[in-house]
């Protein structure tokens, strides 16, 4: 079976970082997901967070923010998730919408409350200072 490649919106503030539960999943992700045939980072970026929390990123405000690889949440031992991240600003109103049950506001203390992936993401941040 092929790796997971996903792509992921790091939006941080005062100190906690935006995440997101799927309906019937015990692990909050970073909001974003799987591209579609023929689309770029951006495109993909764009189209998730708009179907996951209903609001409009700005494409030309999106910077790396980095690659992160861990074993993937709830798939067998060795498939892996390929996590590209990107920052953005964005218009609208956060409201979890699609497969999203809930948004949150996590801090470092919420680690374990997250897939393995987003722990690295996690660490990331809190060594660069942005999460606490």
């Amino acid at each position: 079976m092929p790796d997971i490649d996903k792509i992921a919106w790091i939006h941080v503030r005062d100190g906690a970082i935006l995440s997101t539960r799927s309906h019937h999943r015990d692990a909050f992700y970073l909001p974003g997901g799987k591209r579609e045939p023929g689309e770029s980072d951006l495109d993909t970026l764009v189209r998730e967070i708009r179907e996951e929390l209903t609001v409009a990123i700005d494409p030309s405000t999106a910077a790396p923010a980095g690659i992160f690889e861990a074993q993937a949440h709830a798939h067998p031992q060795g498939i892996r998730v390929r996590m590209t991240c990107y920052t953005a600003t964005y218009s609208g109103t956060l409201t979890p919408a699609a497969e999203i049950a809930e948004l949150a506001w996590l801090t470092y203390a919420d680690r374990n409350r997250v897939s393995p992936v987003d722990k690295l993401i996690f660490d990331q941040l809190r060594d660069d200072g942005q999460l606490h």
